[in-house]
């Protein structure tokens, strides 16, 4: 043993009995030391007397405020078997002015692996260390709560591997501790590290970083960030580093317990040790915040509504009112205020995390307008349109689609009830297209009205071809369901729409669509565009049956520039085509082809006051009859401006209020008609 230990040794009684557990066999294992007999006897001489003073009874060492908040025992300590005289110390064996370096001389550093201990013993008692007396000096406190065998005559009988299933602790590596800080230089050694505890971050300068990067580097324990690397290039917290530190010592942990592979060395144990040591509290904190967390998801799990489906809602009032104006057949619009609401309840359900099954609850309660003030289809509000009567306070299945991929580059998407083109295609309008709970407040607002000429049930496909461009499919009939001739999936009303969707880049998209269509209208714009559904306003059987078909062509365009400001619009062109002749006894309708078009330009303020806020204007035509193939197809003679203004306002995460004005300049396309101003107050609730 060197001449440095005895010199601890000479300082530390109660260090030098729990030094002896460590095998003399241990130590020539990995550095050959020459203890001659004599020495020995005088040295346990000396130590029986020593622990004699300081405590008549067994003793057990008590570990410094500094050491390890884990605790280890010392075994029971023979005292009457020890007895020896102390060599005298030379001033060969003074430590050197670097004691780290030190601990890396044969000189100084006693080979003792963490193995080396047994940690099977009997637990003595443990009672407060009592400091030695008549020391000159005083050594750091070096680990103790050691545990070790209960000496017999010769050390070499101290078991040199630890049992299967035990924890050797980092603890336990005394002997090193002795070596790096002697009496004569703990001053200078403490002077040379910089404590962690004092900085806000751990920076990779820090001792305390590089040392767990060399752990790292070493057992491969930390995996947390996505690229799996330690990113020694920047500052960590004090939290963020003690959850690195907490997997270091799982995973040593571990390969002390298994037992079979590459053992931590006595230089990592001891750099555990000391990281401990310095986040000790970091690690506390870190320890009671997952338990916590374990805790929570258990209660979560035990409780949740379904390990595969999701629930989110949305929930809309609305007070809505026209303030001025004339309806489409040139009468004063009625001036009530009415209050609605809209109520969707979404379960989302995932079968292998890549697929959506989404069944939608719907009650609605607002009448229509068009219906009711305005005799037109323009100004129509998106949040009052239903499957189930208006005002009905129904409770209804108003979608219901399954989607999953074909492939790497492939959603397909199965509507079986009130299938929409935005259910599977860009829509192109970002800050609008809310659907009636967020965006814009009418339908003509919420998109390009050619979008509106399918729906129902079918099937859709989406494509990508790369990351730029993308190819919608999709297929819905109005009626599928119904068995009757003249319904089903291919013999009643459908819509087909194909769509190429480029986006170069974040900021730009642009959207070319064709949708081809057999009894669908919009439901916008006038009731000359509307005209199969609508024979009622032109004196005809309302009842009658007036086959349509209509191929339509739209592009629209969205640029945002910047981070406040947004333009986008969009064109839309429909021929629309007459397929019957029709005779009442009020009049008569031949076959033909209506030309009907439409636009929009908009502008969006997005975050503006607020993030999450955002302000939109549009101004477009809504679709116009501009020419018809014979007299018995009603025109539009004039144009007619929509007008739309909102600001939506988030007041918590969970909550928005917009409130918003539609104005329509001739309402019908009339300039006959005064101005319609019709005013939104919208409060939405999501969960």
């Amino acid at each position: 043993m060197s001449k440095f230990l005895w010199k601890g040794l000479l300082v530390s009684p109660a260090v030098l009995a729990a030094s002896l557990v460590v095998s003399s066999t241990a130590l020539a294992a990995e550095q050959p030391v020459e203890i001659a007999p004599v020495a020995q006897a005088n040295q346990l001489e000396l130590a029986g007397a020593a622990i004699e003073q300081a405590q008549p009874e067994t003793a057990a060492v008590t570990a410094e405020p500094t050491s390890l908040a884990t605790n280890l025992t010392v075994e029971t300590i023979d005292k009457e078997n020890l007895a020896a005289t102390v060599t005298p110390v030379t001033e060969q064996t003074k430590a050197p002015e670097n004691p780290v370096a030190a601990a890396d001389t044969s000189e100084t550093k006693p080979a003792v692996a963490a193995a080396d201990l047994s940690a099977q013993q009997p637990v003595a008692e443990e009672i407060p260390a009592v400091a030695p007396a008549n020391t000159s000096a005083t050594p750091p406190a070096a680990p103790t709560n050691l545990s070790a065998e209960k000496p017999a005559a010769q050390p070499e009988e101290i078991s040199q591997s630890t049992p299967p299933g035990t924890q050797p602790q980092a603890q336990s590596n005394l002997l090193e501790q002795i070596n790096q800080y002697s009496a004569e230089d703990s001053e200078d050694a403490a002077g040379q590290v910089t404590s962690v505890s004092q900085l806000s971050d751990v920076r990779p300068t820090d001792w305390a970083f590089q040392a767990l990067q060399s752990l790292v580097e070493r057992y491969g324990c930390i995996a947390g960030y996505p690229d799996g690397t330690f990113r020694g290039n920047r500052a960590m917290t004090r939290y963020e580093f003690a959850a690195g530190l907490n997997a270091c010592l799982d995973k040593v942990t571990e390969l002390i317990r298994g037992g079979t592979g590459n053992l931590a060395t006595k230089e990592d144990l001891a750099s555990i040790q000391r990281l401990q040591e310095e986040f000790a509290a970091e690690l506390a904190t870190l320890r009671g915040r997952v338990d916590a967390l374990e805790a929570r998801t258990s209660e979560l799990e035990a409780n949740q509504f379904s390990t595969t489906t999701k629930l989110n809602g949305e929930v809309v009032f609305a007070v809505t009112g026209i303030a001025t104006g004339d309806d489409a057949e040139g009468r004063k619009a009625d001036r009530t205020t009415a209050f609605g609401s809209r109520v969707r309840l979404n379960f989302d359900t995932s079968f292998s995390g890549e697929d959506l099954l989404r069944t939608r609850l719907q009650v609605l309660n607002l009448g229509s307008f068009s219906t009711n003030n305005t005799k037109t289809a323009e100004g129509e509000l998106r949040f009052n349109a239903g499957p189930f009567g208006e005002a009905s306070n129904t409770v209804g299945l108003d979608a219901l689609l399954y989607q999953f991929p074909l492939g790497k580059n492939t959603t397909v998407i199965l509507e079986a009830n009130a299938g929409a083109a935005d259910d599977f295609t860009n829509t192109v309008n970002p800050y609008f297209d809310g659907d009636g709970g967020s965006g814009a407040l009418s339908n003509f607002g919420t998109r390009n009205p050619i979008y509106y000429l399918t729906g129902g049930s079918g099937i859709a496909l989406r494509h990508q071809f790369g990351d730029k461009l993308e190819l919608s499919l999709g297929y819905l009939a109005g009626d599928a369901a119904n068995p009757a001739r003249g319904s089903g999936l291919f013999n009643g009303s459908y819509g087909g729409l194909a769509q190429l969707t480029f986006t170069p880049s974040d900021s730009f998209a642009i959207g070319l669509t064709y949708v081809n269509s057999y009894n669908f209208v919009t439901g916008t714009g006038s009731n000359a565009s509307n005209f199969p559904s609508r024979l009622g306003s032109f004196g005809l059987d309302s009842d009658s049956n007036l086959p349509v078909s209509s191929n339509s062509y739209g592009a629209q365009a969205s640029l945002k520039l910047g981070r406040r400001i947004a333009i986008g619009g969009w064109a839309g062109y429909t021929n629309q085509r007459i397929l019957s002749n029709l005779a009442t006894p009020t009049g008569s309708v031949q076959r033909g082809d209506q030309k009907i078009w439409n636009w929009a330009a908009t502008l969006a303020f997005p975050d503006l006051l607020k993030e999450g806020n955002v302000a939109g204007i549009l101004v477009g035509m809504e679709p116009r009859v501009t020419s018809s193939t014979n007299r018995s197809l009603p025109e539009d003679k004039d144009t007619s401006l929509h007008i739309e203004g909102f600001y939506q306002f988030k007041l918590s995460d969970n909550i928005s209020v917009t409130p918003g004005v539609i104005w329509l300049t001739a309402p019908d396309h009339n300039n006959d008609n005064s101005d319609l101003v019709i005013g939104v107050i919208r409060t939405t609730f999501t969960f």
